[in-house]
């Protein structure tokens, strides 16, 4: 891939910085996505029911299709103030592509999309299919809709979350759960006739300290752990005393562990809390309403499947063979430290799922999001070579 090809890969990464996308509203993002695709010549290019965005570049034989996999939403951006450069600036400066986007994804998902057209005028094997995602950052719906439908059926999927130039082969899933002290409201003037829920909050948050200290590890994935994120109490006014406290549990989950296990674990667990007179306690999945841009609506569960493939894996090993030879650097093969959408792909289904793109994780989520060009470049250039390693390791498998 030439200097070229990075450089309108570059720019394109740089309009979709400029575009917002928060999950449920990537139609903007799409719709810029397609217009890309359609002018770099992609086949059947379109968007699903839930808006995700697929083009094919056609493979010359019958080999199953290989899948790269980026996602259009993005997370807030926070205080704009804090930001070193505008978060939907797309500023390129210091050697860095700047802005919410720049690495976590959309810096990514533009070489995926560049290093996909290489196969336009020198097919692959088979099929090299383009498929970004919606919802990514709430869940993953979007990869959970394109893989339970079957529109697209690959034999293997690369994801183009941050690696750093390594090979990614899993991540611990993410479980969102409700624990909700219930009480009897009243007038904050008369605390005698309520029954406070934020006085059992102390015996919960201690309960879920030593069950956090209790979860199982793994040699590869390391520790499970569990972490109160948030507490709220309804109702919000500051002049009655609430009927409910809930503490939000963010627990990042081994691969194997289903939804119905993780919650019937964790409430078994605090069954043992005592609570003062009047007081109760429930625990659920958070569960949120969820439209997508093309008008869908959902309730959607907040769990997020972990997976990992074996670091001996045919798929594995050639990609860690193809990025040496492209790199002259040989990738470590690891985890990444967040949730994927390969959770779905590979937790789910079955499917062998890698990771591979540039950027450090370090600064995902954060104000000073931002990709660093040359590795940004080393990335295209490689890129069509190990997607050629992967077909060849699928076909001798």
């Amino acid at each position: 891939m030439t200097d070229v090809g990075f450089d309108r890969a570059l720019r394109f990464a740089q309009d979709l910085i400029r575009i917002p996308s928060p999950p449920g509203r990537e139609g903007e993002v799409a719709a810029r996505l397609m217009r890309e695709m359609i002018a770099l010549g992609f086949s059947d290019v379109r968007s699903d029911e839930v808006g995700n965005v697929i083009g094919v570049a056609p493979g010359r034989g019958t080999a199953p299709p290989v899948m790269l996999c980026s996602h259009l939403d993005v997370v807030d951006v926070g205080d704009i103030a804090s930001w070193q450069h505008p978060p939907f600036g797309g500023v390129v400066a210091d050697g860095f592509l700047h802005g919410r986007g720049a690495m976590d994804i959309k810096g990514p998902l533009a070489i995926q999309t560049y290093a996909a057209a290489h196969f336009i005028a020198q097919p692959a094997a088979g099929d090299v299919v383009v498929a970004h995602t919606v919802l990514e950052e709430r869940g993953g719906w979007g990869m959970a809709h394109l893989m339970a439908t079957g529109a697209i059926k690959p034999a293997a999927v690369i994801i183009g979350e941050a690696t750093d130039g390594d090979i990614c082969i899993g991540h611990r899933g993410r479980a969102e759960i409700i624990t909700e002290v219930r009480g009897l409201a009243g007038h904050a003037s008369a605390p005698e006739r309520a029954r406070n829920p934020l006085h059992g909050l102390g015996a919960v948050i201690a309960a879920l300290d030593t069950f956090a200290h209790d979860l199982d590890s793994d040699d590869v994935l390391g520790r499970s752990t569990a972490a109160p994120t948030m507490i709220d109490t309804l109702p919000r006014s500051r002049n009655v005393i609430p009927d409910r406290a809930r503490i939000v549990l963010d627990w990042r989950v081994l691969p194997g562990m289903l939804p119905d296990t993780a919650i019937g674990r964790l409430r078994e667990y605090l069954d043992s809390v005592h609570l003062p007179e009047g007081l109760s306690l429930d625990v659920r999945f958070a569960n949120e309403r969820q439209r997508t841009w093309t008008g869908l609506e959902e309730d959607r569960r907040m769990f997020t499947p972990g997976y990992l493939l074996d670091p001996a894996h045919p798929v594995v090993r050639a990609a860690a063979r193809s990025i040496t030879r492209s790199t002259g650097r040989a990738p470590d093969i690891r985890p990444w430290t967040f949730a994927t959408d390969g959770g779905h792909s590979c937790g789910v289904h079955g499917i062998p799922t890698i990771g591979y793109a540039p950027g450090e994780e370090r600064y995902a989520h954060t104000n000073r999001e931002r990709l660093e060009l040359d590795s940004a470049r080393a990335a295209l250039a490689a890129y069509p070579h190990l997607i050629e390693s992967v077909f060849e390791a699928l076909a001798a498998a």
